[in-house]
């Protein structure tokens, strides 16, 4: 198929002037990309298809895969209760109890976006990197003085922290951590060489560097919850990673992954007072025949989208290496983007 420059020139035209950006897609099998600018605002090396950039929460999709892988290999159930590897003073008050692993990876286990006392710890970086002064060892004391007010699954409200948590739990439970977790079971099986959870030590050309509000940002750490926010990737990476959710049961779809690709892309009914649709870790919308499953991202230097349509083999990743502010459009761009390739409307 033949895919015009122009629907991609508009996610680009999206992000900031002075913004690095890689668009790339593939539709029924053709990939395109367009890549605008340097890894920094300095001329240090242009921007390509495999220049990493933070995707932010689009790193919860990722962790959503490996929820599913972890459940079909029977070491976890995702209706199990996440109350069974957790000490008792880590247990959430309220409902906290009845949480499971799939509330947590479709934002209806109850839980606050953010765990209580991360606020006050990071208000001294927050332009910077709020998350970074949160370790690891403050997570389940901040866990247990959480409260979930309404029963899991009747409410939803997107929580860093359930996802965060979620990532951890399954870390805990292989006796290993997030990002080499991830590696094993994901990344390498996809051959997905561009991506992993590691913040670049020192300037490094395979690396965008992050902007806000046109000041240059450090790199995104989030120790304590690596599994809702730490990935970096490439715009290649990630519509090789989006390709294989299409179709599962394709050939060159690893077999020990057909399963948990199928699973993630399952719809659920999100309580009913939503009208949006849930795959795992995935929002989700079907239109004209045509179902959308999608993800953004954002820490404070970079901007992510992903998505894509299985029944109009279509996949987008959007990338720029600019924080969001009230005045971005480049999500909302992507978004169209999809939509367009997906219903036959991108000119």
């Amino acid at each position: 198929m033949n895919i015009r420059d122009q629907p991609l020139k508009a996610v680009a035209a999206a992000a900031e002037p002075r913004a690095a950006v890689a668009v790339a897609v593939s539709v029924t099998g053709a990939y395109r990309t367009l890549c605008r600018g340097g890894i920094d605002r300095t001329g240090t090396a242009s921007v390509t298809d495999r220049t990493r950039f933070e995707v932010g929460s689009v790193t919860k999709t990722f962790t959503a895969l490996l929820l599913a892988d972890t459940a079909a290999r029977g070491e976890v159930g995702l209706t199990g209760r996440i109350a069974e590897r957790l000490p008792y003073a880590a247990l959430p008050r309220g409902h906290g109890r009845s949480i499971t692993y799939e509330h947590l990876a479709t934002h209806t286990s109850g839980l606050p976006r953010l765990p209580p006392g991360l606020l006050l710890k990071g208000l001294p970086s927050w332009f910077a990197n709020p998350y970074r002064s949160f370790t690891p060892d403050m997570l389940l004391p901040a866990l247990g003085r959480a409260v979930v007010h309404h029963p899991p699954g009747t409410v939803t409200r997107y929580s860093n922290l359930g996802v965060g948590l979620l990532g951890r739990l399954l870390a805990d439970g292989a006796g290993t951590d997030y990002g080499s977790m991830l590696r094993t079971r994901i990344l390498d099986p996809l051959e997905l060489k561009d991506t992993g959870t590691v913040a670049p030590a020192r300037p490094d050309p395979d690396y965008a560097v992050g902007y806000w509000h046109g000041r240059r940002r450090p790199p995104w750490v989030i120790p304590a919850l690596p599994g809702a926010g730490a990935v970096r990737s490439s715009a290649r990476d990630l519509i090789r990673f989006l390709r294989a959710h299409l179709d599962p049961e394709d050939s060159d779809v690893p077999g020990a992954l057909r399963i948990p690709l199928a699973e993630v892309v399952r719809i659920r009914a999100l309580p009913a007072q939503d009208e949006e649709k849930s795959g795992l870790g995935w929002s989700a919308r079907t239109l004209a025949g045509a179902t959308l499953y999608f993800h953004s991202g954002a820490t404070r230097g970079c901007t992510a989208f992903v998505g894509l349509s299985p029944e109009r083999e279509v996949c987008v990743a959007a990338l720029t290496n600019s924080g969001v502010t009230l005045r971005s459009r480049f999500v909302q761009s992507a978004y169209l983007l999809l939509r367009g390739l997906a219903l036959g409307e991108a000119k």
